[in-house]
């Protein structure tokens, strides 16, 4: 179903978001629970969803819209799955949460630490934030060292640690990019550039003593998507065996997305710890981090590191990660997935070629992000430009005009899902087509 609003008459044409975005204003910070979501860097009143339904999502209005979103990356089977639904709904009659131990916990620990190439245990968290912080938390405790080393453009959270922004040079002292962060809470973090060995070299060269981990999305997907060099990923591998410090692969984007064993199988690197997120949820409120027994040895309470949650592990959320990872094995999702990106690809080439300005497609299995840089594909963050930032803009509001919901920011990657198939490339395709003829 596609619904195409005509131009300049989007806030007229949804009066039920506009007035639940008011409300939501004098009662929430900007209106929302996650800024992206209040669509500053594209103008206008965000959507309100009221449900969604395989690869659609209808507003608070009841407009349908093709979801490119897949709330940000747990809805690898689309929205409302039946077989997690309905396994969730038996969970539910169980009991929400029981604050102690649970069968679903067991199992689904049991098929993380089977597919991820490094995981011989694993805890679970209710969010990435707090996997990233707990995983740094057992590096720092495991290698007795204090400093973490991070990259510009990679995202771990809002871990007041890792809210760092790059600078220049070949290292940047922690500073933080975040009102009420002090410096003292920063300064153990270095942040580098991606896709530069020679300054990671040089880093360890001159604190490798103190560096306790290395922490890297190996698929960066937080500031557009930034497929890395499996040389590189290499060098951090080789480095941080040589100076005896613990390298951790944030897979709470890529993890169970890009392959069984997320990005590591992909590359075919090992890290010592991951955290994970999202798909190994289901569209719940989960995180993970996992690493060898020695390095998890350390969490208390066998060790003497710190790190609990009320919610941990509770039933309904592991029956959702569980019902998710079953029906990606037995519907060979990673494949299919695979495919679709693919015929993804197929389909836009020709749009693209026929963009009045510079627009390429990026893509790494089910992930992809159209990128508005002049030189297509990079490797490193760097920021748009204000004509390239309004033509995003433009863009996105004309797709939403006709029926597609990709990402309120330029920077922000699109997923793809069991869902779609090839008519929603197809609608996609035309839609960008359409879209781009407007704003030329």
């Amino acid at each position: 179903m596609t619904n195409r609003l005509p131009a300049g008459g989007r806030e007229s044409r949804r009066p039920r978001s506009a007035e639940l975005y008011e409300r939501a204003c004098r009662v929430i910070p900007g209106g929302v629970s996650s800024p992206v979501r209040a669509f500053r860097a594209v103008g206008g009143t965000p959507l309100f969803i009221a449900r969604g339904a395989g690869a659609q999502v209808f507003d608070a209005d009841g407009r349908a819209y093709l979801d490119f979103v897949g709330s940000w990356g747990p809805l690898i089977a689309g929205h409302a799955h039946p077989a997690v639904i309905a396994s969730v709904s038996e969970a539910l009659a169980r009991g929400m949460t029981y604050g102690a131990p649970c069968a679903a916990e067991v199992e689904l620990a049991e098929r993380v630490v089977a597919a991820y190439p490094c995981a011989e245990q694993v805890r679970f968290v209710s969010s990435g934030t707090e996997a990233v912080m707990s995983a740094i938390r057992v590096a720092r405790a495991f290698t007795g060292r204090e400093l973490i080393v991070k990259f510009a453009g990679c995202y771990h959270g809002h871990a007041d640690h890792l809210l760092v922004a790059a600078g220049s040079g070949l290292a940047t002292f922690g500073r933080p990019s975040s009102a009420g962060v002090p410096e003292a809470f920063t300064a153990c973090t270095r942040v580098l550039p991606l896709d530069d060995e020679g300054a990671v070299a040089e880093l360890f060269a001159r604190e490798g003593a103190r560096i306790a981990a290395v922490i890297i999305e190996p698929v960066p997907a937080n500031h557009g998507l930034l497929p890395q060099r499996r040389a590189y990923l290499s060098a951090l591998r080789d480095l941080t065996h040589q100076y005896g410090a613990l390298l951790i692969f944030d897979e709470v984007i890529s993890g169970f997305r890009l392959s069984r064993g997320g990005a590591a199988e992909r590359l075919g690197i090992a890290p010592d710890l991951a955290t994970f997120g999202k798909v190994i949820g289901g569209g719940m409120p989960v995180g993970a981090f996992g690493g060898a027994r020695v390095v998890m040895a350390r969490l208390a309470p066998d060790g003497d590191t710190y790190q609990a949650g009320t919610l941990s592990g509770n039933p309904v959320a592991m029956t959702a990660g569980l019902a998710t990872l079953d029906l990606l094995a037995r519907e060979s999702g990673w494949e299919r997935l695979e495919d679709c990106g693919a015929e993804l690809e197929r389909l836009l080439a020709p749009v693209l070629a026929e963009a009045p300005f510079p627009l390429h497609l990026v893509r790494v299995g089910s992930l992809f992000w159209l990128s508005f840089h002049e030189a297509g594909a990079p490797r490193t963050a760097a920021p748009l430009t204000a004509d390239e930032t309004a033509r995003f803009a433009a863009l996105f509001h004309a797709m939403l005009d006709r029926g597609i919901y990709l990402p309120p920011s330029a920077y922000e990657a699109c997923f793809l899902s069991l869902a779609h198939r090839s008519a929603e490339l197809t609608q996609l395709a035309q839609a960008l087509r359409e879209a781009l003829a407007t704003i030329a």
